[in-house]
């Protein structure tokens, strides 16, 4: 049996392997700032699904009713919620990030993590999500603009070697690892882990993990989780950087079940602190495995790459990047600025309480919206091994004749808002829609307007003399047109 080296470790293990061995149940995360429990709850149940909220993790339901995948659905495509393993909702929590803080993930696709981070700073304060693979960071991207974070920075690059300038408050290390965590995703069968893979993942894991000391401020807090049980990858990892790093372990007291770490494993002996790490297995939320251990870096410490100081690094981001330049191009960028404001206000009526201190951005002619206010691009300036792949949301783009173009995320964002520029349509209007046929609206200036479906913001449209037509993205276009299709018993087609 592949988990037999376990058997003396894992409390009730007979269980843990009787879970182990079952399909994991669906579970939902409430993407809160844009929709209430309640409200997401209802809409869901009126569609056949039945919900039960997470004992321990709020925003958290498990499916327990499902007339179709629940991915599969209008709320989903918006990004209302999202689709997490209960287990992995733990992290974000136990990290703890706060609004107006400097949060770091260092190893951040497909986003489940940084995305529930961000729900938990109600997006504000810079959140830096780190990732070195091109594909997933393409689903990292996708994920932060679907649920329509604006205070995620995208950076491209290697977490072990992410330039030193700037110190974090808090930084997850959700470590590459071995996945056992996964096991149900395979009905009890795992991957057999050969010496020279842990040799070579555990190097990998302490060297992230020492990185992310590095690169927090003295008194900030470093979370380091894997969805694995393999001790080498858990408590040896972790008990190496203590006996070193200036850091201590700071006892998790979760609202979970939860078994200790561990001290001891087959010959080896851990630091004893790493009784206060977390170890979740399959038949506490019948859910994956989670690993966590949470270091605080010693408040005295001044050995990090940028000193004592938690402000030396960061500076305020500015209208426009890169900075600086043609002073003429800044009178554009003013213009460019002042028009995405006046057609918030006269053309969208949006209310501004609800841009709060939403800032503004240029990026090759693109205005993105962000919610960041500091970043620390300029302090690892001329450091390489690194690239700025996003900065909030993309917003607005600029037509042909210089009229502010709102994005198609930018308008889901906005939820419900979009004064008289707003036109609601049935299901059987949005599927002649997509499907390339003309649509009659009356008493509709010319221009841009937000089209809705169910009292919510779903994309962008265009009206020309009395005839709209829609400007949704090909990808998008199509898994709209499967919801549509799956929510009337018809064949969705391409």
């Amino acid at each position: 049996m592949p988990f037999d080296r376990y058997r003396d470790v894992i409390p009730d293990f007979d269980q843990f392997l009787d879970f182990a061995s079952r399909p994991e149940p669906t579970t939902i995360r409430v993407r809160s700032g844009r929709i209430g429990e309640e409200t997401l709850v209802g809409r869901l149940e009126r569609q056949g699904f039945g919900l039960r909220a997470l004992v321990g993790q709020p925003g958290f339901f498990q499916v327990e009713r499902e007339p179709k995948p629940i991915a599969l659905t209008l709320e989903h495509w918006l990004g209302l919620f999202y689709v997490q393993r209960a287990s992995t909702g733990i992290a974000a929590p136990a990290l703890g990030p706060r609004p107006g803080e400097r949060v770091l993930d260092l190893c951040a696709a497909p986003g489940g993590k940084t995305t529930h981070m961000a729900d938990l700073m109600e997006d504000r304060g810079p959140l830096v999500a780190v990732e070195p693979s091109e594909s997933r960071i393409r689903a990292l991207a996708g994920n932060i603009y679907r649920t329509a974070h604006v205070n995620v920075m995208t950076v491209a690059a290697d977490g072990r070697f992410l330039p030193g300038g700037a110190l974090f408050d808090r930084v997850l290390v959700d470590a590459p690892c071995s996945a056992e965590g996964t096991v149900r995703e395979g009905r009890g069968r795992v991957r057999r882990r050969t010496d020279r893979f842990t040799d070579y993942v555990t190097g990998l894991q302490e060297a992230l993990l020492r990185r992310a000391i590095e690169l927090t401020r003295p008194g900030g807090t470093v979370l380091y989780s894997t969805c694995t049980f393999a001790p080498e990858e858990n408590e040896a990892v972790v008990s190496a950087v203590l006996g070193d790093a200036p850091v201590d372990l700071v006892p998790l007291h979760l609202e979970v079940p939860a078994a200790p770490g561990l001290t001891a494993f087959e010959g080896l002996r851990f630091d004893g602190r790493l009784v206060g790490a977390a170890r979740v297995y399959p038949h506490h939320l019948d859910s994956g495995g989670l690993f966590l251990a949470l270091l605080r870096k010693d408040p005295s410490d001044s050995d990090s790459p940028s000193g004592s100081s938690p402000d030396r690094g960061w500076s305020p981001i500015p209208g426009a990047s890169p900075p600086g330049g043609d002073p003429a191009d800044g009178s554009l960028r003013d213009r460019r600025i002042e028009a995405v404001n006046e057609a918030l206000g006269d053309t969208w009526q949006v209310d501004p309480r609800l841009l709060g201190d939403i800032g503004w951005l240029i990026r090759n002619d693109r205005v993105w919206a962000h919610g960041c206010a500091e970043w620390p691009f300029e302090a690892w300036a001329g450091q390489g091994g690194w690239s700025s792949v996003s900065v909030g949301l993309r917003a607005f783009s600029f037509d042909s004749g210089g009229l502010p173009r709102p994005s198609n995320d930018f308008f889901r964002w906005l939820g419900g808002e979009a004064g008289g520029r707003g036109i609601d349509l049935d299901p059987g209007e949005w599927r002649a829609l997509l499907r390339g046929e003309p649509v009659g609206v009356r008493g509709m200036p010319d221009g841009y307007v937000a089209l809705r479906l169910s009292g919510l913001n779903v994309g962008r449209g265009f009206v020309r003399g009395g005839t709209l037509r829609h400007e949704i993205p090909g990808v998008h276009k199509r898994s709209l047109r499967r919801i549509l299709e799956i929510d009337t018993g018809g064949e969705a087609t391409s």
